[in-house]
């Protein structure tokens, strides 16, 4: 009996190794992603203190049922925006620039969550409106700030596992008081934006690798000029050099901005009411094009960090779903990651929850058309597609690629039998506890995701 416990556990041993994201690519990593939802409007809120850093912007305090929800609904990656300066001391020039330890270890504990549920998560430093103020006029203390942050989330995260990527800005790589010219595609300044947007990057990869642990190896994601399609596509936008050479890159999509946030008519655009004439899925279509053949056909994998209806006029659950299924299947089908922004509007006034409330027991998606949906574009199951990997043994000779449990004891029963990723035996009865588990029938053996 000894003998085929140690088979099995080499066994989920070899497939972990084939499944953990550090000894993948990271366009197999984006691949593997699936469907992604960011936490928007919590760690990124204008909260100043330990009550409200987290609530301050509608969001009720995370819990792990949401997380868990996330899961259930078929979603495998969850992103997680966060304003570090909120609990900062020292947040001056000349500062020690030190983030609270309260907020580093709420962000870990939502962190472990999604990791439990076998997710990935993508941590970033968001909303630092200091990066586009102030970087053209003091680029040395910006840059110390920056680092001081970087250094500190980095040391914090080090040893988590292969799932967290981390995110180098959100948004704020955009200088219009530099290239002036940006909106009429001048050349005005342009040569500086892009060289501080550049130099950024290569600091925050330099920083992270070289804090040890995990880091050292982790997948990481790179903001683009104004995370914009056409202005990261341009080739002043460098991508950072990195001996890993495991990067994305981060683009947001909202087009039609007229339809996915304004409220009213503008000068520079009229609010759109409908979505999804012949001309709005033929934008959609160059846009997502255009992604895929200036990243990802040229080995540079893209994650949509971005993308959603965000506007406070609903515009019905039939246009909103039809868009924004429209949008995660066309990012989903070029080989790139799409991450849901979901927010929590107010209902007390008026407002709608457009995807998933946080406030419900339990938390739920409001349109379960649209989750239907989600989970048609990727296929969705019980067990996930990137987890049936059989087990292989890495040492068998002559090309023998047949399951390495085919020669035990084990190979002659076919009852089900699932183990903890450590080969551990939890019975015949399939688990009942979010997480991933190996399951064994027979001479197959593969990893589930139980949500």
């Amino acid at each position: 009996m000894k003998n085929v416990v140690k088979i099995l556990i080499f066994a989920c041993v070899a497939l972990w190794a084939q499944t953990n994201p550090l000894n993948l690519t990271t366009a197999q990593v984006v691949k593997d992603m699936g469907l992604g939802i960011n936490l928007g409007n919590t760690f990124d809120s204008e909260g100043s203190n330990e009550n409200n850093y987290e609530t301050a912007w509608g969001s009720p305090k995370i819990t792990k049922a949401m997380i868990d929800g996330y899961a259930n609904a078929g979603f495998k990656t969850v992103r997680i925006p966060v304003r570090w300066t909120n609990l900062m001391t020292g947040n001056n020039t000349g500062g020690t620039y030190t983030i609270s330890t309260v907020l580093l270890d709420r962000v870990e504990e939502v962190l472990n969550w999604v990791l439990d549920n076998g997710m990935y998560a993508i941590i970033n430093i968001h909303h630092q409106n200091w990066i586009k103020e102030k970087f053209p006029t003091d680029s040395a203390e910006c840059m110390k700030k920056y680092t001081r942050i970087w250094e500190q989330v980095s040391d914090k995260f080090k040893n988590h596992s292969g799932y967290l990527i981390l995110e180098s800005m959100n948004e704020e790589g955009i200088w219009l008081d530099v290239w002036t010219d940006m909106y009429s595609n001048g050349t005005t300044g342009k040569a500086r934006a892009y060289g501080l947007l550049n130099a950024i990057n290569q600091k925050f990869v330099d920083i992270v690798r070289s804090s040890g642990g995990n880091n050292a190896n982790r997948h990481l994601l790179i903001a683009g000029y104004d995370t914009n399609i056409d202005r990261t596509s341009d080739p002043m936008f460098k991508m950072p050099t990195d001996s890993k050479n495991r990067q994305a890159v981060s683009i947001h999509y909202y087009d039609p901005f007229g339809f996915t946030h304004l409220e009213h008519d503008e000068s520079w655009a009229k609010m759109l009411t409908t979505w999804g004439t012949d001309a709005d899925r033929d934008e959609l279509t160059r846009n997502m094009d255009k992604l895929k053949t200036n990243f990802v056909n040229k080995g540079t994998p893209v994650i949509v960090g971005e993308y959603g209806f965000a506007s406070k006029v609903d515009r019905g659950a039939e246009e909103i779903r039809k868009y924004t299924l429209a949008v995660a299947e066309a990012i989903y089908t070029r080989d790139m990651c799409p991450v849901l922004w979901d927010i929590q509007w107010n209902p007390d006034i008026g407002e709608r929850i457009y995807y998933y409330n946080r406030k419900s027991d339990p938390p739920a998606f409001s349109d379960p058309q649209f989750v239907a949906g989600m989970k048609n574009i990727v296929g969705v199951s019980e067990v996930s597609s990137s987890s049936s990997v059989t087990a292989s043994s890495s040492s068998s000779s002559d090309g023998d690629t047949s399951p390495i449990i085919n020669n035990s004891p084990l190979a002659n029963s076919h009852s089900p039998t699932y183990y903890s990723l450590k080969g551990e035996p939890l019975g015949n009865a399939k688990p009942t506890k979010a997480g991933i588990y190996i399951f064994k029938q027979g001479s197959s053996v593969r990893k589930i995701a139980v949500r």
